[in-house]
């Protein structure tokens, strides 16, 4: 990372993070943070030592389980919208639609990636129509989008060294991680979700 895209992100934090965070843990207002991952049905390696060799089943197909999120920065309860085709505006209007019924009558403020279909005209009319504030990240700063932490914590919970026989089962191991984590221990929750951003340096990179 350049010089010039980490000032730009310790603005962002400090400019528009940081406020609207604290207004969240006031109740002046619900803040989210959006993206989509998209899970394939085949093998996750991990790493594993031992005397032995160790086979995993492995799945040959390559079903795609879609699943757009919308992560509350303080309760961490997560709200999805799910398919099997393909994430696009439409899917992301059904998103908003579900937040603003969530939180009926109550400010809303979404932190989300420069996605194209995020950014079109449809969605931007919607979110503009129910309320909805759309602040969009700096680009490449996925350091800054609390709900990569969910993602990357559902591949080490449940698809790494795991296989998965049928395509159902899959998506219910998915989606079961994910609805765990309103349920998880509230210590583990904040270590998670910390709201503290890391920006990578270049001595970081280097070595």
């Amino acid at each position: 990372m350049d010089d010039k895209k980490r000032e730009e992100q310790k603005s962002f934090i400090c400019n528009r993070l940081e406020s609207n965070l604290e207004e969240a843990k006031q109740g002046k207002k619900h803040v989210y943070f959006v993206d989509a991952a998209h899970f394939v049905l085949q093998p996750f390696l991990g790493f594993l030592w031992c005397f032995q060799r160790y086979f995993v089943y492995s799945a040959s197909g390559r079903q795609r389980f879609n699943v757009l999120g919308a992560l509350n920065a303080i309760t961490h309860e997560v709200v999805t919208i799910t398919n099997d085709s393909y994430i696009n505006a439409l899917s992301f209007c059904d998103l908003l639609r579900k937040l603003a019924a969530k939180h009926a009558g109550e400010a809303i403020t979404l932190f989300l990636d420069n996605a194209r279909y995020q950014k079109c005209e449809v969605v931007t009319a919607l979110a503009e129509q129910l309320k909805i504030e759309l602040i969009y990240l700096p680009s490449y700063s996925p350091n800054l989008n609390l709900i990569e932490r969910l993602w990357r914590h559902v591949k080490q919970e449940v698809l790494y060294s795991r296989y998965y026989d049928s395509f159902p089962k899959f998506k219910a191991a998915i989606m079961a991680c994910v609805d765990a984590t309103t349920s998880q221990e509230k210590k583990s929750r904040r270590t998670l979700f910390s709201p503290k951003f890391q920006i990578i340096r270049k001595s970081q990179i280097l070595h």
